[in-house]
């Protein structure tokens, strides 16, 4: 079986046709795989709602189903519900930073819905030697600029300070791949989860990073969360459990079987979690 995607052209939306190049991995579900199999269908009938149905019922079974979501959002696109498309392609990214088809995808909405500074963000992410990179090129060219001169205007300093996690001034850290999760300690100790190195970084009060857990027990942290103990836990994504870190660095598994673990929250001993995989809030009692 084979994955297909819906190619857009100046003028109309192409037919999607069944393609050879990507196959389709054994983690996909058999039913993702039919509500998938049936979006294709409807889309080749014309009906488009029926056809993006089908494959927001496969990601739902699939949350990492990647050419799904690039069939959902394209859908949406030509349906007009661009802020609609361009948070399906930002779930693309997240999960897959390197498919530059879906950065361009989603530098283009961001243009269409007047974001113009996330527009040229996400063109810098593209490559400039590939043919997505040359799309990308004209893309910023028609907002009056290129992408060196976007990329400079990034990377000035003027604008933004090195900065405490407990001060006010406004500031910047970089170099974290696909942060997502925040939380801070105490003692003025930063913590980011980095979602595609599966890496949780702590920069502290004198603004050095490092790397604070890196282990295989982490795949796809998004959710962070800190109690009184300063016990770290983390929504492990893509391995549907979350985590207890200790202060002194031990790892352990907390909960099982949560679909696709998200945000968290503590509250009187309580930790809440989001489960995108089943639309659901859990409550857990800490210290039992």
């Amino acid at each position: 079986m084979k994955f297909n995607r819906i190619l857009k052209s100046i003028l109309t939306l192409a037919l999607i046709t069944m393609t050879s190049n990507i196959v389709l991995g054994a983690s996909i579900a058999t039913e993702a795989k039919l509500q998938y199999n049936k979006g294709i269908d409807y889309y080749q009938l014309g009906q488009f709602e029926e056809s993006a149905n089908c494959f927001k019922k496969a990601i739902e079974l699939d949350p990492n189903y990647i050419d799904a979501y690039y069939n959902l959002g394209s859908i949406l696109e030509y349906l007009k519900q661009d802020e609609a498309a361009l948070a399906v392609f930002k779930q693309i990214i997240l999960r897959k930073p390197d498919d530059y088809e879906s950065v361009y995808k989603a530098a283009v909405l961001s243009k269409k819905v007047g974001e113009y500074d996330k527009a040229k963000m996400y063109l810098t992410l593209i490559p400039t030697d590939t043919l997505i990179g040359n799309r990308a090129k004209q893309l910023a060219a028609a907002m009056e600029t290129d992408i060196a001169t976007i990329k400079a205007e990034q990377t000035e300093p003027q604008n933004y300070v090195q900065a405490n996690p407990k001060n006010d001034s406004d500031g910047m850290y970089n170099d974290i791949t696909s942060p997502t999760g925040l939380v801070t300690d105490r003692n003025g100790n930063l913590f980011v989860a980095g979602f595609s190195d599966n890496t949780i970084y702590k920069i502290g009060p004198d603004n050095k990073k490092i790397v604070y857990i890196k282990s295989e027990k982490i795949d796809g942290p998004i959710g962070l969360a800190i109690d009184s103990d300063e016990n770290i836990y983390i929504a492990n994504y893509n391995k549907h459990n979350i985590l207890k870190v200790d202060k002194n660095g031990a790892i352990s598994e907390l909960i099982e079987n949560i679909q696709n673990p998200y945000c968290m929250y503590i509250t009187d001993g309580l930790l809440f979690i989001s489960s995108q995989g089943s639309n659901s809030v859990i409550r857990y009692k800490l210290n039992k």
